[in-house]
């Protein structure tokens, strides 16, 4: 499988989990340029890259804006949001709990 070859959902994202172990949760996610309106309010630690496209998140208020090649940690329970990401925005999050 490669994950270059998954188009982009019409609305949302598209989260493909790539493999789980323990307290361990790789995913591949595609957004599209239409992301519904949610805050995150995880009970894992997320770890996020983006591979293609850009993204703006909010973070407890705060703007983050990510391109190709940078990454970022979210703390559990670190409320946040997309919001707004290229069409076909390529990320690999990695989800942990302790």
């Amino acid at each position: 499988m490669n994950i270059f070859d998954t188009p982009p959902p019409s609305i949302g994202e598209i989260h493909e989990t790539l493999h789980k172990q323990n307290n361990i949760e790789i995913s591949h996610i595609v957004s599209s340029s239409k992301l519904p309106d949610i805050e995150y309010d995880q009970e894992k630690d997320e770890f996020a890259i983006i591979l293609e496209g850009t993204a703006r998140l909010e973070i407890e208020g705060r703007e983050v804006c990510l391109k190709k090649g940078e990454h970022i940690f979210i703390k559990a329970h670190t409320k946040h949001r997309v919001l707004t990401c290229n069409n076909g925005t390529r990320w690999l999050a990695v989800y942990m709990k302790n």
